[in-house]
């Protein structure tokens, strides 16, 4: 009967509803902070795993710095949901970062496996950037999650789950490196890009399932 009587009423609440999710949310000094430390290390630890990787013929640094490469992906849609109108939608970045890390976990079992006995060389760059990240990613992860739940942010607590998991991929790298370069068994490098392949698609799934606004 009420609606009936005022027809703008549901409309307009549908309107407000939506507007609110279309509406760019205001960036704050410690989300810009936080990300742009973020974009600055996840560019350094990209190029220094991927190079690595190349030097060392290293399957293990391949995932990490694959990995890598899509958490600086996430770091720019967390920074670009501030932007008013934007073209680029979360769902369809989100997606298309789960698309690839899909494809590389393939790319990278099925290198992990004809390299299986290839020697490898040590790098005690991909030593040390694993070992870095290992200290900086639980910080950065634990910063966003506080940030997250006080300004209610689900794209940034969705960034602080992957860098957790960049944290863990790291300890899973670094402990193939090392084992390689104290031992040189060829196979531990090999074996830590398996390892690494279920954390990836674990991530792809998170990231295809991306976040939904309940009001609409």
């Amino acid at each position: 009967m009420d609606a009936a009587l005022h027809p703008g009423t549901t409309s307009c609440s549908a309107a407000s509803c939506c507007s609110a999710e279309v509406a760019a949310p205001k960036l704050s000094r410690s989300v810009a902070w936080l990300q742009g430390i973020t974009l600055a290390w996840m560019l350094v630890e990209c190029g220094c795993s991927l190079y690595a990787a190349a030097s060392a013929r290293s399957t293990a640094l391949l995932a990490f710095g694959a990995d890598s490469f899509v958490e600086l992906l996430s770091a720019i849609v967390v920074l670009l949901q501030f932007l008013p109108r934007f073209p680029l939608q979360k769902t369809h970045a989100t997606r298309a970062a789960a698309g690839l890390l899909f494809v590389l976990a393939a790319v990278i079992a099925v290198i992990a496996l004809l390299a299986y006995r290839a020697p490898k060389e040590t790098s005690f760059l991909g030593i040390g950037i694993t070992a870095a990240a290992l200290i900086v990613m639980p910080v950065l992860a634990w910063l966003k999650r506080r940030e997250a739940y006080a300004t209610n942010n689900g794209a940034l607590a969705a960034d602080a789950v992957q860098s957790a998991t960049c944290a863990y991929l790291a300890a899973v790298t670094l402990a193939g490196l090392a084992i390689d370069a104290i031992w040189h068994w060829p196979w531990a490098d090999s074996a830590a890009a398996l390892v690494a392949v279920p954390i990836l698609i674990i991530e792809a799934r998170r990231a295809w399932r991306g976040e939904s606004c309940g009001c609409c």
